[in-house]
Parts: C-alpha cells; structure tokens; sequence
C-alpha cells in the first residue's frame, strides 16, 4: 500500500507540474485571443452589468429570462465554493514558495482565466436543460455531450467529479474540525456533526436555498475580510509602495533567501503564482457552470460577465489584499507555516481579535464551501443516474464530513489531485474545441439591439 501511495504522490505532483499549468494558461490563452480580448475591450460595461446591478446602477436585462435562481444567486452559490481557503490559505503558500513576484502571476492568471471562466459559464448556460423536478441543470458535462458528442469523456468528467467530491470535503471537514479544536477546544465528532446537520439541512432545499443562504453569507463574509484588510493596509499605508515594488521586481528576477524565505527561482516564483491564482477562482476545473446553469438570465452572454466579476472578487480582491497584508507585515519571510500567516498578520494589528476573526472566518468560508460542493456532487449523480440516485449521494457526502472531521479514511484523501485532473483536463479541451460557438454568441450579443446595444442607450 505504501509503494502505491508513493505512486500515486508522484504522478499527482508531476501532473500538479508544468502539464496542468501549460493547460490552464494556455487554455486562457487561446480563449482570450479567439473571443478578441473581449475582458478587456468591455471591462467598464462588464462591471456595470454585474457590480453595477448589486448597487442598483446596472441595466435590467430586456428579455424574458429563464432560470431556477437568480444571477447573483448562482455567482454567490459559485463564490461559496471558492472564497475561502484558497485565497485566504493559498497565498501564503505561494509567497512562502515564490516570493512576492508570485503575485504578480497570479494577476496574470486572473486575467486569462476570466476569459476561461466566461467560456464555460456561458456554455453553462447554453446547453442547460430542466430535470424531472423542472429545475434548471447544466454544466460541463452537458456541453461535453450535447456541444461535442463525446458522450463517454462527459460520462467520465461526471463520475471523476462525483468521485472526486467524496476526499475533497472530507478534506474541508477536516480543517473545519482541526480549526475548532484549535481555537475552541471542540471535539471533531462534536464539530463533523454539527456541520453534517448545518450542510444537511441547507442542500436539502435544493439549489434555491443554496442561491438564498449563499446571497447572505458570501458577500457578508467578502465585505467583512477585505474591510478587516483595508484597516491594515491603511495602517502600514507608508509601506505598501515598497510592497508593490518588491511584487514587479520579483516577477521576472529570481529572489534570494531571506529570514525564514529560501529563496525561489524565476520558474518557481512562476509556478506557485500560477497555480494558487488558478486554484483561487477555479477557472477552468468546471465547476462553476454548474451553479449558473440554474440562474436566471436573458442570454448566456450576460450570465457569463458574473464569471469574470467572480474572478475579480476572488483573485483580483481578496487574493490581492491577503497578499498586500502578509507582505506589508514581514510575516512572508518568517520562520512559520504558511497557513498561520494570515491569522498572525491580523493579530499585528488587531491583537488576538484579530486571529480569533481569520479562525472563524475560514470556519464559515469552509462550510459554505462544502455545501456547494455537495451540490455539485448532487447533480453529477443526477446526470448519471438520475434524481433518486442524488438524494443517495447526497447522504454519502453528508456521511463523509463526520469521517473526514475525525481524520477517517485519509488514504482517499492521497488520490484527491489525480481525481481533480482528470476532470480539470477533458473540461478545458471541451471549452477549448467550443470556443467558436461562445465567440458567436458573444458577436451576437454585443451587435444586437436587444442585448448591448440597447444597454448602452
């Protein structure tokens, strides 16, 4: 067992490697170039179709819409599943390994993936259909099969993703109880118990209470972190142009070691800046056109400008204040786990409040994380076995956060990365071989005088 472990280790960190990095940004390549730079060309509308509409100050769509919940239902449902450890935890590792140059290739992550992210939502959407209790369902494996008639990679994104959910909440639980233990002193059955009952309760009312819970607790959980870092920014306020100078310095020079900082190579500061920016907002990985599949939208277009504002707020927002903050505070180059950083950043200036804020913080961002996620899984069996077999998976999910809150089965956990892969891999070849049918949306949406040419008026 322990040779096939080692195995397994091996081929999960050389697919972790340069193969899954070249996927992912060039994927975003290729999808920027053939949809012609649209994030850029239509940032300011972008903005004002999905920021502007949450103030009250964007367009109201003109068209009949369809849909199970609404847009920003499904963007904050999609956000649960990415806000959180990946942004708050992921930074760290990547200035821990790459050094603050890594930033800056997470901000170029960013703006590739949105284009990665647009593409699979809008084909979300596209090639959505209702499912036996008239909800609206979508996502890769739909457009895989009814946009490229590959029927049997569709099946195999479908099962590799049901699979894949078991580990990966078994995993969150798992943070979630060791957090508590931490912080609280509470038992991890206590813990694993009371989120089973927590997520249980919420998936159980569908995708319409996962939109209502996610519209609450998402934006509540943003605002009140990047408030907490606005504070200490403004506070080392003197500092923050030595921190953006060391940030572009260090983009395209190696750096050496310093304090508790080894050192990084250009081809790591490079990797780790990658990596965490695409693990941060998840483009690419397919999930998130599973969430807005169900909203409510008048062309697939529009739903798909929430998938570059939801990059924006992930790895634009709350990535980049997690990183001005660890920086500012010289914990980057401190002898201590990357993981404590962002807790004993906010302790420098708000004592013990401070920490005991990030514990709880990350407490809520997993929950709300495995709940989506758990949705996820719900719709993968549904496609493959139908609706009564997701109420079945539903219950192993439920059953997996209790064992993963006491560490059960972590050998499961050993296979999580392989299992993300191979979901990861067949997704972006899909959205890659469709990328003509989103450009032709996309040309009829902004020549039409229903759709943008009737917004700008």
């Amino acid at each position: 067992m322990e040779k096939l472990l080692d195995i397994v280790t091996t081929i999960s960190s050389w697919i972790w490697g340069l193969p899954m990095l070249i996927l992912l940004l060039g994927g975003g390549i290729i999808l920027t170039v053939s949809l012609r730079f649209f994030q850029f060309r239509y940032f300011g509308y972008i903005v004002r179709q999905t920021f502007g509409k949450i103030i009250g100050v964007g367009n109201k769509d003109q068209n009949e819409s369809e849909g199970t919940i609404s847009a920003f239902q499904a963007t904050t449902s999609a956000l649960a599943s990415t806000v959180g450890a990946a942004n708050i935890g992921g930074v760290p590792v990547a200035l821990s390994l790459g050094g603050p140059g890594a930033i800056f290739w997470m901000w170029v992550t960013m703006l590739l993936g949105s284009a990665s992210k647009f593409t699979e939502i809008v084909l979300g959407v596209k090639y959505r259909e209702k499912n036996e209790e008239g909800d609206w369902v979508g996502g890769p494996m739909y457009y895989i099969d009814k946009g490229l008639n590959w029927k049997p990679i569709a099946l195999l994104f479908s099962f590799g993703l049901m699979l894949e959910l078991i580990p990966s909440i078994m995993v969150q639980a798992n943070s979630v109880a060791g957090s508590a233990k931490e912080a609280f002193s509470l038992s991890p059955t206590v813990t694993g118990v009371g989120v089973a009952i927590l997520v249980g309760a919420v998936v159980l009312g569908g995708i319409k209470r996962i939109g209502k819970f996610a519209e609450k607790m998402v934006p509540f959980m943003a605002i009140t972190y990047i408030l907490g870092c606005l504070i200490i920014i403004l506070v080392n306020i003197a500092d923050m142009p030595r921190v953006f100078y060391l940030i572009f310095k260090h983009a395209f020079t190696p750096m050496s070691a310093t304090g508790g900082f080894a050192g990084a190579s250009f081809a790591a500061i490079v990797r780790w800046g990658i990596a965490r920016g695409a693990y941060s907002n998840e483009s690419g990985m397919g999930t998130a056109p599973i969430a807005h599949a169900a909203a409510t939208t008048d062309h697939p277009v529009r739903q798909g400008f929430w998938g570059v504002f939801s990059v924006l707020i992930d790895t634009g927002t709350i990535c980049t204040m997690t990183a001005l903050v660890i920086i500012s505070s010289g914990l980057w180059t401190a002898d201590i786990p990357a993981n404590q950083m962002p807790a004993q950043s906010f302790a420098q200036t708000f004592g013990q409040v401070g920490s005991t804020f990030i514990t709880l913080g990350l407490l809520v961002f997993v929950v709300t994380t495995i709940i989506t996620i758990t949705f996820y899984g719900e719709k993968q069996a549904e496609y493959l076995f139908g609706t009564k077999f997701s109420k079945f998976m539903r219950l192993i999910y439920i059953v997996s956060i209790v064992i993963g809150a006491i560490g059960g089965l972590e050998i499961l956990w050993k296979f999580l990365d392989i299992l993300l892969a191979s979901i990861i891999i067949p997704n972006v070849i899909a959205i890659v071989a469709l990328r003509k049918e989103v450009r032709d949306l996309v040309d009829e949406f902004f020549n039409s005088e229903e759709y943008y040419l009737n917004d700008i008026k």
